[in-house]
């Protein structure tokens, strides 16, 4: 197990004081999920620190740009408020879109992503891509995705011609077998076994999140998926996941070995950590990983530190 604190630059790789050198703006990075709720009530509707800048031409050394696909309920600014500003500073150009959500309701309800089908979903995300590669120049992009955002993407790159366009898919806390979460697809499995799990599925859709009952284990979504093959190929796919996942149950639903796939548990290397499903966007542990699933050919250590659950980060962490 890795129990060595590295310093910042293990994280960021020197790009602080890289950034000092050529006067590069910095990004404050957020310390806590908390924190991006707050940015969120402070900017409503807004994008987190880093991303959607529409001018970012892709560098030489990072000529992708990134897509942030954020999770179930969340937006492109909550979820994004540590990774976005950190991948920015990295000198990469980075977009988030809010998917899923309904913007013909007022604020905040609005601001309440990944609702919606899945394949529905999808259909936003590839729009959003295509705008992404039309105004930037670039070939393909990487998406980094959270929870739902790991798994609404397999439609796109398998059903809507996406795989062309995407270079990676980095997933934190990904559940390609569906979760157990909460007795819930118990409950549903119980409707199965009486011919009505696809009833229940489209009375829940009706209330307005037709992607919650997708995500367990089980759903008509996962019997489609694996009827696919999980992977698309051409895509290289990095699985970053934790013991401690409290809503993918279990775990190791995230862990899936293919020849173009990499699993990375975070507690393998750092028994320290203890980021769960939601402290995982804001882990410096983690970001590490996705740092090097981006540019493989530059790797960075990865550094081993101390990360409560529910929030992120930590005291012992590298500061802003």
């Amino acid at each position: 197990m890795g129990t060595v604190i590295v310093a910042a630059g293990a994280v960021t790789g020197g790009g602080i004081a890289q950034a000092e050198d050529t006067a590069t703006k910095q990004y404050p990075l957020a310390p806590t999920f908390l924190d991006g709720i707050g940015m969120e009530l402070a900017n409503p509707g807004g994008s987190a620190p880093g991303s959607n800048d529409w001018s970012c031409e892709p560098s030489d050394e990072h000529p992708e740009p990134v897509v942030l696909v954020h999770g179930t309920m969340a937006n492109r600014q909550d979820n994004w408020a540590y990774l976005s500003p950190l991948l920015a500073n990295e000198g990469y150009c980075v977009f988030a879109l809010t998917y899923g959500n309904y913007p013909e309701l007022p604020w905040p309800f609005s601001a309440v992503g990944g609702l919606k089908p899945m394949e529905q979903s999808a259909v936003e995300l590839a729009a959003f891509v295509d705008r992404v590669l039309d105004v930037t120049g670039a070939e393909k992009v990487s998406l980094v995705g959270h929870s739902q955002g790991t798994l609404m993407p397999t439609y796109y790159l398998n059903r809507l011609g996406g795989s062309t366009e995407v270079r990676n898919l980095i997933s934190l806390a990904p559940l390609w077998d569906g979760s157990h979460a909460f007795l819930l697809e118990a409950t549903f499995s119980l409707f199965g076994q009486a011919g009505l799990r696809d009833e229940l599925e489209q009375l829940v859709a009706t209330v307005g999140c037709g992607a919650c009952p997708q995500v367990l284990a089980g759903s008509q979504w996962f019997r489609d998926l694996h009827a696919d093959g999980v992977y698309a190929p051409g895509v290289q796919y990095t699985n970053i996941i934790s013991r401690y996942d409290e809503l993918v149950l279990p775990h190791t639903s995230g862990y899936r070995e293919a020849d173009n796939a990499t699993n990375f548990v975070l507690q393998d290397h750092c028994e320290a950590d203890w980021a769960e499903h939601v402290a995982i966007v804001n882990d410096p542990v983690a970001a590490a990983v996705v740092l090097n699933a981006l540019d493989p050919d530059n790797p960075r250590p990865v550094p081993c530190v101390s990360v409560p659950p529910f929030t992120g980060w930590s005291p012992t962490a590298p500061p802003r």
